[in-house]
């Protein structure tokens, strides 16, 4: 847990230095000495960019996904400290309804600077905070702006590749199908069940 002396504060920032826009480290230092939690950077993982908890002792804990561009991490990081403070106000309420978005709408505002983030992305963050949803990637055009500052990895989304396109996602193989709402619709090629993809799944194309 974050102790505030000169010595852990000067340790504490050259970590988070790291993985964070340079504007945005004595903010986010602000807001983790207002809400004390052990903060763990992990190894990636598929289906989620961080996650909050409460612990056993009593304490909280935040994980955050090592791999992630530092404005993806940084929005993710705000996010769950604001489950941190929805769960200290209200204790147990709809994980992302009202008041986790009031609450990640007004952590937010400090960094919502051109100083921290690029102006392509300032632009869509602002629409996105507006009515801001379980994960940055279920907006296209926010999750298209952060992906541009990934390391390139050879994958795509699945609204980037062309209609009855082949691609291979944990191992199986599918065609792209139709559009249903947010979601795609896709084919696998061995068994020829129907999935949804949501568009901002990244996939590896099959080359021909």
């Amino acid at each position: 847990m974050f102790n505030k002396t000169n010595n852990s504060l000067k340790e504490y920032k050259n970590i988070l230095s790291k993985y964070l826009p340079e504007k945005s480290v004595d903010l986010i230092i602000e807001l983790l000495d207002q809400h004390p939690c052990y903060l763990k950077i992990v190894n990636n993982r598929s289906t989620k960019h961080g996650d909050f908890r409460k612990m056993p002792d009593g304490n909280y804990q935040i994980t955050i996904n090592y791999g992630l561009n530092s404005y993806r991490f940084l929005l993710t990081l705000v996010h769950e400290i604001a489950h941190l403070v929805t769960y200290k106000k209200h204790k147990r309420v709809k994980p992302h309804g009202l008041e986790w978005k009031r609450n990640f709408q007004h952590l937010m505002l400090p960094f919502l600077n051109p100083e921290i983030f690029p102006n392509e992305i300032m632009g869509v963050l602002a629409r996105y905070m507006m009515n801001p949803k379980a994960s940055t990637d279920a907006d296209v055009h926010l999750a298209l702006a952060l992906k541009k500052y990934d390391e390139k990895n050879g994958k795509h989304l699945i609204f980037e590749i062309p209609l009855s396109a082949k691609f291979v996602h944990n191992k199986r193989i599918f065609v792209k199908g139709n559009k249903r709402r947010t979601r795609h619709e896709c084919t696998e090629l061995h068994t020829g069940k129907k999935y949804l993809f949501h568009a901002n799944a990244e996939v590896d194309l099959v080359k021909k």
